[in-house]
């Protein structure tokens, strides 16, 4: 305080008179205890006052919340020798709070000698405690804890590349030493809100897409919207009968979905709830209530948003392609992502070892945001990995001062395909595509395209052709147009509805609608294929030409399928059978040499639907567990994998603690199968 009094102007510890150095000196210890006593009684209160304010914005009012004492403090100085503007009481609070995170030994996410010698105390005295209260009854070991850290979007050859190129040296460790790495592979929709909710809960059942529109209920679903992970929790427990994967002391940290455990923090499903019952946010409580941590995070916030301001700036001179919009709210989004929700995510996993619980579960989301602007083999990307890598050294280290022993099982969700979008390839957006094969009016961009005039051609040809028909036939009706479609994108993959019916529309009813609209998506270059209900010949898949396949005969290594994996058919004909399928889904191009796809957002780097690298996840785990899989099988669909994690913590709690659950593609594993094998490489 004495420091910044003597070179900030407007910053003042002396009355008008002057002082000597010694009443200066006093008059700085009044200034700074009450600082001091402010923000130890009444940080925590303003803290916990605004837990219903979503992390983002309680990150940007730490610096005005921390002034604000400030000024507070120089108020009660005695003498009225303390003054400052609140611009510079603002500084000056921020530099003492950094001071204060760098020097002392409180909790930090950070890695030094102080912070670990804090851990070790922490651990010893609890364990007294424990001793002296016969908390842990005869004094046997506890059963080991288990740690699932998913690190969003990274796919299975990121996380080997990362590894052997030293961007994680403590994942490369671990495969060397401890663990086993095992490729598990998603559904057709590969994407967080269906893997993270069989992960977590056992189901995927009727989640097609991140984004779908429920006819019955007149609802569009998106799956990281609080109301809409809600209720897929709600789904997921009704279907399943049981509370998830965490229900027995676990804890969930990050995540779209709470697994049923009882300690939150940042969970989406639990995010629209008010008053008592939501304790998701006030699991943020315990770090934001340390203004050191505050501000040090706030810190490094600002510090993220004028580096995605300058890796964007640097991208556009270089006129690097595959490139997206990246201005707007995007730094600040990244941001978030990669500074206060790992922040805030890590140091509640710590805290949770530290606490003895018996499970962890918790999402790093910030690869996942970063790949999907930069691409996901960028140098922007591995700049995170190698953050996550610390991350996951921190939680390591933390272990070894935990009151039991843990297992840390690292995994991922889903990865990410590379690939322009196909707005930047074809010069209009899928739903211009759309439009114009309804014969709906479209952009001014879009008509001048390529694709938006074959596809208007096509619709004029094929209504003029409809009309003719119908004036043979004696009719007076012009053919039914019905409602606009409705086109949603998730990532490569895309649902078309049409809201003004209750059921699923056949092909032969969007025909008599739109006549060129099938015929137009199909034959479109950046259309891979398309699924759609035949009144003659069931669900069919589309390809070019007009390939009609029948489900029954949809094979991997025929068309339209060709070249996007073995699994793929399995998985159309399970998506097929949701209730809330889509009249139309559509997934886009795969080219199996590059890797590349096309998303149907301003995405260079993509998942939702099939092709390439967005549908191989990983799943790194010790090699004291038992094997995920057996010998020369294969770990397909989150739901198989939800089996693989429950057998795990039932190993841990030891014998008689839940039902046996034999390890995925044995004989024995009855249920443990999944429905349909989700793709995997050619």
């Amino acid at each position: 305080m004495l420091a910044l009094a003597g070179l900030l102007p407007d910053f003042e510890l002396q009355s008008p008179d002057g002082d000597s150095i010694t009443r200066t000196a006093v008059t700085a210890v009044w200034g700074a205890g009450a600082f001091g006593l402010l923000t130890a009684l009444v940080w925590p209160v303003v803290v916990r006052a605004l837990l219903l304010v979503p992390a983002l914005v309680l990150g940007m009012l730490v610096f005005f919340l921390n002034g604000s004492l400030l000024l507070i403090a120089l108020w009660l100085i005695p003498d009225g020798r303390g003054a400052a503007d609140p611009e510079t009481a603002v500084v000056v609070a921020a530099v003492m709070s950094a001071v204060a995170s760098a020097t002392s030994t409180a909790l930090a996410v950070r890695d030094d000698d102080a912070y670990r010698r804090r851990l070790y105390r922490l651990a010893h005295r609890r364990d007294r405690r424990r001793g002296l209260s016969g908390a842990e009854g005869d004094g046997e070991e506890q059963p080991p804890g288990t740690v699932f850290v998913q690190l969003d979007g990274v796919g299975c050859e990121v996380l080997r590349r990362a590894a052997a190129d030293g961007v994680m040296p403590t994942v490369a460790e671990w495969l060397d030493t401890t663990h086993r790495l095992t490729p598990w592979h998603t559904d057709w929709s590969s994407q967080t809100g269906a893997s993270q909710l069989g992960i977590l809960h056992g189901t995927t059942y009727d989640v097609p897409a991140f984004r779908w529109y429920e006819k019955d209920r007149g609802r569009l679903m998106v799956s990281n919207r609080p109301a809409s992970a809600g209720e897929l929790q709600r789904r997921a427990v009704e279907r399943t009968g049981d509370a998830g994967l965490l229900a027995s002391d676990g804890a969930s940290r990050g995540n779209l979905f709470s697994g049923g455990a009882d300690q939150l923090a940042l969970v989406l499903s639990v995010a629209a709830r008010r008053g008592r019952a939501n304790r998701s946010r006030a699991g943020y409580f315990a770090y934001f209530s340390d203004p050191a941590n505050a501000v040090r995070t706030a810190v490094s916030f600002v510090a993220e948003v004028l580096r995605e301001i300058g890796q964007s700036t640097r991208s556009r001179m270089r006129g690097d392609r595959p490139r997206v919009g990246r201005g707007g709210l995007y730094p600040f989004i990244r941001a978030f992502a990669t500074v206060v929700e790992r922040d805030v995510v890590v140091a509640a996993v710590m805290g949770d070892m530290l606490a003895g619980r018996s499970a962890v579960y918790a999402d790093l989301v910030a690869y996942d945001e970063v790949a999907h602007h930069s691409g996901p083999h960028s140098k922007d990307a591995s700049t995170v990995l190698e953050r996550l890598d610390r991350s996951l050294a921190l939680i390591a280290k933390v272990a070894e001062h935990a009151p039991r022993r843990y297992r840390i099982v690292v995994l991922s969700d889903h990865g990410q395909s590379p690939g322009e979008t196909f707005e930047a390839a074809y010069g209009l957006t899928l739903k211009d595509l759309v439009r114009a094969g309804c014969g709906l009016p479209v952009s001014r961009r879009a008509e001048r395209s390529k694709s938006g005039a074959e596809a208007r051609d096509a619709a004029r040809d094929a209504l003029r052709s409809a009309l003719h028909r119908t004036v043979d036939e004696g009719a007076e009706e012009e053919p039914p147009t019905g409602s606009e479609p409705m086109v949603l994108a998730s990532g490569n993959l895309a649902l078309i509805s049409f809201p003004d019916t209750d059921e699923r529309l056949s092909r032969e009813q969007i025909d008599r609608r739109h006549p060129a609209l099938l015929r137009t998506l199909a034959n479109h270059p950046g259309i891979g294929f398309l699924l759609v209900r035949s009144e003659k010949h069931g669900s069919v898949a589309l390809g070019r030409d007009g390939t009609a396949t029948p489900l029954a005969e949809l094979a991997d290594d025929i068309p339209p399928l060709t070249g996007f994996g073995r699994g793929s058919a399995a998985a159309v004909r399970r998506t097929d059978g949701f209730p809330h399928v889509a009249d139309i889904m559509v997934n886009s191009m795969y080219d199996p040499v590059a890797g590349t796809v096309h998303a149907f957002e301003p995405q260079i780097g993509s998942h939702g639907g099939l092709g390439g690298e967005q549908s191989h996840a990983f799943l790194l785990s010790p090699a004291e567990l038992s094997a995920p899989v057996a010998d020369g099988a294969e770990l397909v669909g989150a739901e198989q994998l939800h089996r693989v994690l429950r057998r795990w913590l039932a190993e841990g709690r030891g014998p008689g603690h839940g039902p046996r659950i034999p390890a995925a593609g044995t004989d024995d594993a009855g249920a443990a199968e999944p429905s349909a094998p989700a793709p995997t490489s050619p």
